[in-house]
């Protein structure tokens, strides 16, 4: 794919990482940047070297055009034929498309009648919370509802207790012949129960690519379903996403926005004791790309192995937060807290509704100066003042530009993200694509719930939690 110079691309401003600008206590030296960089494209190399190999299968996801006419070939087909669809999923086969829908789709999308938003209302299920899938069941109809059951094991404990509840409510809404007419099940193409389960009930399915895992899994049909089921532009998420990966092939970090990123991160943490990355979109549209980037981040690079099996514990701790409503809550500990954060501001340059502001009360010097402004130009004032005021307290931080927010723009930075990632990976050589912690809460789960093949877990925990000194208060 050629770069498209008419095309809007996002931009990265680290003028407030710099030693220059900050101090060299948390900022960067040019000699701490000129001796990270054989570092960053080593592990550049090396990523090319494993996607060559086909061992980096998300990094190939932007150039599925055939799977995505396919999925909306789908979307077109059941959109038609619903006015509701919900979600089943958690971790990253909630969050990605969660990110998507709040993103390019209107705050008040399922409140819009048919005609307005032309599409299904979307409901996502993303928790085994009871209280919140029955308040859930309240605003949905079955009988014009769709089932999309997501989960590339086939056997995620959340997703599926959640499917077995509303498999019956379908049933008896529906009857047994027909209820398979409303169910999707997106999973791996030939393994797990949820492929077996499709097969012998019949529900239409959309395989997720083996090797891919779940936080990475937003441009498969993951993220594609329910977005195309929304009415986005799935081409131009892929069209974004694979601008960004044509910039990826730049081996010069100062060319290359996740070689950049992923310096700055690695460096802020191990050399700058900033152990903290915060993300900070001024956008409430992106308010849940901040959780996606949690899980991306922490699931990602929080290990306590490194390749060679050594003890490393290594991993810096992703924390939300979102502008300008947390400029009235974290900003003053990041202000003036413990100087352990390092801060990426995300940034939208050109609002699809500026919301110009009406001159009124000139008696009011508190309001007048308002008068002819914008609530874009606010928030983007805002957003470079914090950014400044950060930076004139040492703090660092630094900004990615998008130039407006769509499917282009958001495809871009989700790539970015999803980038840096699997290059501060390679920066502390661990194995970014595991999740070894997260298994050993699944295999307690499975004992406490009386899996079959668990029942020696499971004596061990009783055994542990009686011998346990109680502090009870």
């Amino acid at each position: 794919m050629a770069h498209n110079p008419a095309r809007p691309y996002l931009h990265i401003d680290y003028t407030n990482m710099l030693a220059q600008n900050i101090g060299a206590e948390h900022g960067i030296t040019q000699p701490e940047w000129d001796g990270i960089k054989p570092a960053l494209m080593q592990a550049h190399s090396r990523l090319k070297a494993k996607r060559a190999e086909g061992k980096l299968p998300f990094m190939d996801l932007p150039y599925q055009s055939d799977s995505a006419a396919q999925i909306r070939k789908l979307a077109d087909e059941l959109s038609g034929q619903f006015d509701q669809a919900l979600v089943l999923g958690i971790g990253g086969s909630a969050l990605g498309p969660m990110t998507l829908h709040q993103a390019l789709n209107p705050a008040g999308y399922n409140m819009l009648d048919r005609k307005s938003r032309k599409y299904p209302q979307i409901f996502f299920n993303d928790n085994v919370d009871p209280d919140d899938l029955h308040h859930l069941l309240q605003l949905i109809d079955p009988k014009r509802c769709l089932l999309v059951v997501v989960t590339k094991s086939g056997s995620t404990t959340e997703t599926m207790s959640s499917f077995l509840i509303l498999h019956e409510i379908w049933i008896n809404a529906l009857g047994k012949d027909k209820y398979t007419r409303q169910v999707v099940a997106v999973t791996d193409p030939a393994k797990g129960d949820l492929r077996k389960l499709a097969q012998a009930e019949g529900f239409r399915t959309l395989d997720i690519l083996p090797g891919v895992g779940g936080r990475f899994s937003v441009f498969t049909p993951v993220g594609l379903f329910p977005a195309a089921m929304a009415g986005i532009d799935i081409a131009e998420l892929l069209a974004g996403a694979a601008a960004m990966d044509e910039i990826f092939q730049q081996d010069t970090p100062e060319k290359n926005p996740a070689l950049t990123c992923a310096g700055l991160q690695y460096l802020a943490d191990t050399a700058k004791s900033l152990p903290i990355s915060v993300v900070m979109p001024y956008s409430s549209q992106l308010r849940l790309l901040t959780d996606w980037f949690v899980q991306l981040w922490a699931e990602s690079l929080g290990k306590k192995h490194d390749l060679q099996g050594r003890q490393v514990n290594v991993g810096p701790t992703p924390l939300s937060a979102v502008g300008t409503t947390d400029q009235h809550s974290q900003l003053q500990l990041f202000m003036e807290g413990p100087c352990d954060k390092l801060i990426a501001f995300i940034r939208i340059e050109e609002f699809a509704n500026p919301m110009p502001i009406k001159t009124g009360f000139s008696a009011y010097e508190s309001l007048s100066y308002l008068s002819g402004h914008t609530l874009a130009e606010l928030i983007n004032a805002e957003q470079t003042a914090t950014a400044l005021a950060l930076a004139n307290n040492g703090r660092p931080n630094y900004t990615i530009s998008l130039p407006r927010l769509d499917a282009f723009t958001l495809g871009q930075l989700l790539q970015l993200l999803m980038l840096q990632t699997a290059v501060a990976g390679e920066l502390y050589g661990i194995n970014t694509y595991d999740q070894p912690g997260v298994e050993e809460g699944k295999q307690a789960t499975y004992a406490l719930m009386g899996r079959a093949g668990h029942e020696e877990k499971r004596r061990q925990i009783e055994q542990a939690l009686k011998q346990r000194v109680r502090a009870i208060v």
